[in-house]
C-alpha cells in the first residue's frame, strides 16, 4: 500500500474520531458520568487506532527486507 493513501486514511479516520468522539464529550449535555465514559471509550479508540497504524508500518517495513 502506498505511504500517502495510508496517511491520507489515518488523518480521515482520526478527524472523524475527533469530530464524533470529542464533540459529544465537549458539546453534549449529559450527565458527568455519561460525558467520563464517552471520554474513555473515545480515548480507548485512539489507543487502537493509533496501535493498528503502528502495525501496519511495523508490518510493511519488515515486508520490505
Amino acid at each position: 500500500m502506498k505511504k500517502w493513501i495510508l496517511a491520507v486514511l489515518f488523518v480521515i479516520l482520526y478527524g472523524l474520531l475527533t469530530f464524533f468522539g470529542l464533540g459529544p464529550v465537549l458539546l453534549a449535555d449529559g450527565t458527568d458520568t455519561e460525558r467520563l465514559w464517552t471520554f474513555a471509550f473515545v480515548l480507548l479508540l485512539y489507543a487502537a487506532i493509533t496501535a493498528l497504524l503502528v502495525w501496519i508500518v511495523h508490518r510493511s517495513r519488515s515486508k520490505g527486507r
